[in-house]
């Protein structure tokens, strides 16, 4: 499997590493070597709102490449757009818009392997669609926006390669945005509504009895006998 191509790296590491810092000073530990050939690419790239491509491919002026030997099976881990939001805000979010973020992340966890069953050179495309989302709470002065967000739908394909293969990403931004607010309501309204209910209420009652009492005057004249 292509998750046996990198040995794991402890997370704990990683923040350690990113902050300059080390568990212990004496500790010389060092990111454990492949198993086997591939490599495990981890950062940010910072683009522009407009559409473009992200490609991964094999490079190097000293170097030559066998294309028919290379394969761009490959494991994502975590994708996403936008600035991390924390475990903490997005369960916030949650709890107002409870489907909110379910395409935030879509591609995470999710394996592309190419098993040679196919052919050679074979490139692994997605294609993406951006849409920002931005929930605002309150209104007027009180006005605060809790998350803003990118969410995104993908299309993943395979395609033949006439040089060397790739792994590609296509992500489009869509000129759409999706704003969620939050309006509050005044205590007349409230009131408006009950009124409303109760006259309904009343409505709805007062055609019941009409049809019933004429369903019994109608009944009595049978009963009577009278032609009517």
């Amino acid at each position: 499997m292509m998750e046996s191509l990198v040995a794991p790296i402890p997370m704990e590491y990683n923040r350690l590493a990113l902050e300059g810092t080390h568990e212990n000073s004496t500790d010389n530990a060092k990111r454990p070597a492949p198993l086997t050939g591939g490599c495990r690419i981890e950062g940010y790239v910072r683009v522009k709102k407009v559409p473009g491509n992200l490609i991964f491919a094999a490079r190097s002026g000293a170097h030559s490449f066998d294309a028919s030997q290379m394969n761009m099976s490959h494991v994502i881990s975590h994708l996403s757009f936008g600035i991390k939001i924390s475990p903490k805000k997005m369960s916030d979010a949650k709890r107002l818009i409870p489907y909110l973020g379910r395409s935030h992340d879509r591609l995470n966890g999710r394996s592309f392997i190419n098993h040679r069953a196919i052919d050679a050179n074979v490139t692994v495309e997605h294609y993406l669609q951006i849409v920002k989302t931005e929930v605002v709470t309150g209104s007027g002065s009180r006005e605060h926006k809790l998350i803003e967000e990118y969410e995104y739908t993908a299309h993943s394909s395979l395609a033949k390669s006439v040089y060397i293969p790739v792994a590609k990403f296509h992500f489009e931004l869509s000129p759409m945005q999706v704003l969620i607010t939050e309006n509050s309501k005044s205590f007349s309204h409230f009131i408006t509504n009950i009124c409303a209910i109760i006259g309904g209420v009343f409505t709805v009652a007062g055609i019941l009895d009409s049809i019933l009492h004429n369903t019994i005057r109608i009944m009595k004249k049978v009963e009577l006998g009278k032609n009517f």
